[in-house]
């Protein structure tokens, strides 16, 4: 259908069409077409665009609203997304494979469909997964412009915690020591090494290790990484008094490892220490670990006390970011 729109060069389509879309002038009934080293990008009100674009009328095609898996299933399915795998947590096969042929079926970007099949278990907090659609348990994610290449079957990982990862590494400053005790494939690590940070990664996972030096590789962070396979208590007399901040996030057993962390720890340094707690104490039982271990030494000063999701009925997983000063 012939309808108004401005037609730029194809180098000048992107900014283009922002400038549009701040004036309120952006059509979405019609897709954005190209053409011949132009782009056409349809108006709302011929009348209204400003006088340095050319308006043209040009037969657009009517814009497509995307299938999702409500539309195919009648409801929506609870699931969430890790790169092009979906995960859905259902008890009933059959609804379980109704669920994953709905979604692969739908214009999400996904390959892959699981369902858990185990809870997070032993030293490495990996599950089970029963795969329903396609075969790769490997996927490429990415969250905050960061690319995280991982498989689900070897390694933990969360994408449930993008916001709170990028909430503390938002804190990091260039030239910090940063301690990541548990790293995984590198969520807090690399992010912080991308804040040009200088970073010491260490995971008992051997996967998970060398899916991080693949991800540090992978966003041009490799030579301000070390990615350390082993247990912390090992690795953390290398390091001591080394850190201006050190990750924590270990939130069932992270009190039998803060002896470690203060170890670890320079004449200033923050912790970012994760719990999971009963609501009517969240924060009281890390703190107080915290300053039982440190405080002979340092002045604790808690900076921050976040929760950062409900863990199961009346518990929470938080964090705590706690400055240590030495006397």
């Amino acid at each position: 259908m012939n309808v108004p729109c401005v037609r730029v060069e194809r180098s000048a389509g992107e900014a283009t069409r922002q400038a549009l879309a701040e004036a309120d002038l952006l059509s979405d009934e019609y897709q954005i077409s190209a053409a011949d080293g132009w782009v056409y990008i349809p108006v709302t009100d011929a009348a209204a665009v400003p006088a340095e674009y050319e308006v043209v009328e040009y037969d657009a095609e009517n814009r497509r609203t995307p299938t999702t898996p409500a539309d195919i299933l009648g409801y929506e399915p609870s699931h969430e997304r890790l790169g092009d795998i979906a995960i859905v947590d259902e008890d009933d096969p059959e609804v379980a494979m109704e669920m994953a042929r709905a979604i692969v079926d739908s214009d999400l970007p996904v390959t892959t469909v699981v369902n858990r099949a185990s809870e997070i278990k032993g030293e490495l907090r990996v599950r089970d997964w029963d795969v329903l659609v396609g075969e790769d348990t490997e996927t490429v994610h990415r969250e905050y412009g960061t690319e995280f290449a991982l498989d689900i079957a070897e390694v933990y990982f969360s994408p449930r915690l993008a916001t709170e990862r990028h909430r503390v590494v938002e804190q990091v400053q260039p030239g910090e020591h940063v301690f990541d005790m548990f790293a995984g494939v590198g969520p807090f690590a690399i992010p912080a090494a991308k804040r040009e940070a200088e970073v010491v990664a260490v995971d008992l996972n051997e996967r998970a290790i060398e899916y991080l030096r693949e991800n540090a590789e992978r966003n041009g962070v490799a030579e301000r990484v070390t990615a350390i396979q082993g247990d912390v208590r090992d690795v953390a007399g290398e390091y001591e008094g080394w850190a201006d901040r050190v990750l924590m996030n270990l939130p069932h057993s992270a009190d039998e490892f803060v002896d470690t962390a203060v170890a670890l720890a320079g004449d200033e340094c923050v912790l970012h220490y994760y719990d999971i707690q009963h609501e009517d104490d969240r924060f009281g039982p890390g703190e107080r670990a915290i300053r039982a271990t440190a405080e002979p030494e340092y002045d604790v000063t808690v900076e921050t006390r976040q929760t950062v999701r409900s863990y199961a009925p009346h518990e929470y997983n938080v964090c705590l970011d706690v400055r240590l000063t030495r006397r």
